[in-house]
């Protein structure tokens, strides 16, 4: 009997892809990057290590929100102050920061502590449609709808 191969951060070589958000609802785009920079998609997946590919997602400004998300759902952040419960929706903040928003929707989905955050650094989220990583000879990751 063979032992199963543990990996570690270290060992794996890491793909990058892109996201096109145009016209992508927001919450299933996000399960599907958080699956990639968390590494379940790979055969080498490790539960404890990083093992995930980079994601660049771009045209963050026009993912999409079902529903009546956009008017009615909010996001709510504490000043620090006393009585400052700041809030807007989830429409006016796509609106202000886009990035923000798929940063944070991600964010949600990925392990917290110090293992969810080296994943999230993985992610590199733009506005537009343009992306300084040309470099890393990125491929098109199609997300559209399909059940993975």
């Amino acid at each position: 009997m063979g032992m199963t191969k543990s990996f570690s951060t270290g060992d794996v070589d890491r793909a990058w892809y892109v996201v096109d958000m145009d016209g992508l609802p927001l919450g299933r785009a996000a399960v599907r990057i958080a699956t990639i920079l968390r590494g379940k998609h790979k055969p080498q997946y490790t539960p404890h290590a990083d093992v995930g590919d980079f994601v660049i997602a771009v045209n963050a400004g026009k993912a999409a929100l079902s529903g009546n998300k956009a008017t009615r759902g909010m996001v709510r952040w504490h000043t620090g102050y006393p009585g400052h419960l700041k809030e807007r929706t989830i429409g006016e903040m796509m609106e202000a920061k886009p990035e923000f928003m798929i940063r944070k929707a991600v964010k949600g989905m990925l392990p917290k502590g110090p293992l969810g955050r080296s994943m999230l650094r993985k992610l590199k989220v733009y506005a537009g449609a343009e992306h300084p990583h040309e470099a890393q000879k990125p491929e098109s990751l199609d997300i559209s709808q399909k059940a993975k």
